[in-house]
């Protein structure tokens, strides 16, 4: 059905990780490319000024081994930084994703205020978006 299917993980993901990538390999084409994403919000130059050289990046390095480690090799791994639901769909449009897999956990009243990423990325995409609970 698709051919780049993005799928956004939450660094603090829980054991639906395993659930979305299945979902992807079921919706994607013979030869379609699966990327899992992760979003770390930028660091305040503030903050950055106290944080050793290298920091950052050591952070995006060891993000992608550990998805790398629990996703296996056919799936691509990215980190980037940013905000978390404009940077998905960013992200999206700029690689030619034609579909978006995102888990959403149960709306609280807060998300009803500040709205969730997954609301965010459902309103903002350009593609097809399956939003997971």
């Amino acid at each position: 059905m698709y051919k780049n299917i993005l799928v956004p993980i939450a660094i603090d993901h829980g054991p639906d990780v395993k659930a979305a990538i299945a979902v992807a390999r079921a919706l994607a084409d013979d030869g379609a490319k699966i990327t899992a994403m992760t979003v770390l919000e930028a660091v305040p130059a503030f903050i950055l000024s106290e944080l050793p050289e290298g920091q950052m990046q050591h952070n995006k390095d060891e993000a992608a081994a550990a998805l790398k480690k629990e996703l296996g090799d056919d799936i691509t791994v990215d980190v980037v930084m940013g905000h978390a639901g404009r940077t998905i769909t960013e992200y999206a449009d700029s690689h030619g994703c034609d579909c978006i897999i995102i888990m959403s956990h149960q709306p609280g009243l807060q998300d009803y205020f500040l709205g969730s990423t997954a609301a965010r990325v459902v309103r903002h995409a350009h593609c097809a978006v399956h939003v997971m609970r």
